[in-house]
């Protein structure tokens, strides 16, 4: 039979939830074309064969919370994501997107996490699309409408809420990105930037994604004291615009927040019996973004990634630079900015409980721009089937990959991705499950997973025996495109 690639002898989980089996799995062109037992199947011409011995073979991993929107074009090599097994990455998260983007001067806060001004260069979503295929990353990419970016481009004035005239522009702007093959529309409720838009300004703005299967996503506006609040507002948000919703990164942070993910997750559970929503989490006790002095406390460590006005200072704790220069700890952090920090914000049993609830995917929110990242950007998939899965047993194989391959292509209608069936896309991970690790640290953040052995993308092998191959395999991928 002609097959481009026969995977043999290895342990199929397929993305679904469903138990392991063992079986061969053929791929001709980009879909797998056969499961089963091949053993006396002869391959002709110049298809490959890759034993597996037993490993697994797992649909390639999509990482549903990312910031890699300029990232995929500039270093379209991907390698933090796909030496991890990621395949998919789901772009334009917290309000803040590569596309479209008009700008009379440099990024605001949070954009600034992106890139530099001459990054955005894409004024429709489909210039990104374009701009992305024509770079062909090693991954595929998906792509989100950010609420600060359309904001950025008609107004003013970000600390404030946008007129009905700049609400109307800023709608006409989603409505042709929705039309342009975009998944839906994120925000950033809790950055400054976007921090002074009410909860009507984003409900109208929802509005035009019903029409096209749209989805919302939240980096909410806040997820400390106040977040069930926060969380009520973003499901009236998709209530009142009649799309799903996920919540970004869910989490409880700030010590006086610990141990509240038991009273998030009963609200998300009510809310789920008659609205369709969902959240994403990244597996770390640590979260990571521009130095928020709203988040600035003695309570927990903060680490400078990075600072414009005293970039000497990067890569040390916050209360030791305070130290270093003399001042009180808030002084301090107004001296490093603009900057970006590492917040050791979360308790443990949080995340453990919010990782292992059925309607959480996974996403790591990793910085490709930080110069010493949160390990998140090279180890979140991984980290997921070393210290929980197998460490941990907080949930089954079967059930950690479903949350990062099955569950996340059906929520953002990535049609053929995310499970191993006749006919789906060839996009795969082979690992070993129990040698799989997170090598990426705190202290060394950049740094490959062990245990995976081949990534395929669209058929293709993509990245094995620790290097990306100099041909790239990856898409850009629209809403329900087939």
């Amino acid at each position: 039979m002609q097959f481009d690639t026969l995977f043999r002898h290895v342990q199929v989980v397929d993305g679904t939830g469903k138990d392991a089996y063992f079986a061969d799995v053929a791929v001709k062109n980009d879909r797998v074309v056969v499961i089963g037992d091949l053993a006396n199947t002869e391959i002709f011409g110049n298809g490959r064969v890759i034993d597996g011995n037993g490993l697994v073979l797992a649909p390639g991993f999509i990482d549903v919370h990312t910031h890699d929107d300029t990232n995929v074009i500039r270093y379209p090599e991907c390698l933090p994501k796909i030496s991890q097994g990621v395949t998919t990455v789901i772009v334009g998260n917290c309000g803040i997107s590569a596309s479209p983007a008009a700008f009379a001067g440099d990024p605001p806060d949070p954009m600034n996490l992106l890139g530099k001004r001459a990054d955005f260069k894409y004024p429709s979503f489909e210039s990104y699309a374009k701009a992305v295929q024509a770079a062909q990353p090693a991954v595929n990419v998906a792509g989100l409408v950010g609420h600060t970016t359309l904001r950025n481009n008609v107004m003013d004035d970000l600390y404030r809420a946008a007129s009905s005239d700049e609400i109307a522009q800023m709608k006409s702007c989603l409505r042709e990105a929705m039309q342009q093959g975009a998944l839906g529309l994120s925000s950033g409720l809790a950055y400054s930037s976007a921090n002074s838009a009410p909860t009507e300004e984003v409900m109208q703005l929802a509005e035009e994604l019903a029409e096209f299967d749209g989805i919302y996503t939240t980096h909410m506006r806040t997820e400390f004291e106040q977040i069930l609040e926060a969380m009520d507002e973003a499901f009236r948000t998709g209530k009142h615009a009649k799309v799903p919703v996920v919540i970004s990164h869910l989490k409880c942070a700030g010590a006086g927040n610990w141990g509240r993910t038991a009273e998030t997750i009963e609200l998300m559970e009510k809310t789920a019996k008659h609205q369709d929503v969902s959240c994403d989490c990244y597996p770390y006790s640590a979260s990571s973004s521009t130095l928020d002095l709203k988040q600035v406390t003695e309570d927990i460590d903060i680490f400078i990634t990075w600072s414009d006005a005293k970039p000497e200072y990067a890569g040390k704790m916050l209360k030791d630079i305070a130290c270093d220069m003399g001042l009180p700890l808030m002084e301090a952090a107004k001296a490093m900015q603009p900057a970006g920090a590492v917040y050791h914000c979360m308790d443990e049993a949080d995340v453990e409980r919010v990782l292992k609830y059925r309607l959480t995917m996974v996403g790591s929110d990793g910085l490709p721009n930080d110069p010493h990242p949160h390990p998140r950007l090279w180890g979140a998939f991984p980290r997921v089937l070393s210290h929980y899965t197998r460490d941990r047993k907080i949930f089954s194989l079967e059930q950690a990959v479903h949350k990062m391959t099955g569950m996340s292509a059906k929520r953002y209608c990535l049609a053929d991705r995310g499970e191993i069936k006749v006919g789906g896309y060839a996009d795969l991970v082979l690992f070993d499950a129990q040698e799989i690790k997170d090598e990426a640290t705190f202290e060394n953040p950049i740094a490959a997973a062990k245990g995976i052995y081949c990534v395929m993308v669209n058929g293709q092998v993509s990245y094995s025996n620790g290097k990306v191959d100099s041909n790239r395999h990856g898409r850009f991928l629209y809403r329900h495109q087939q």
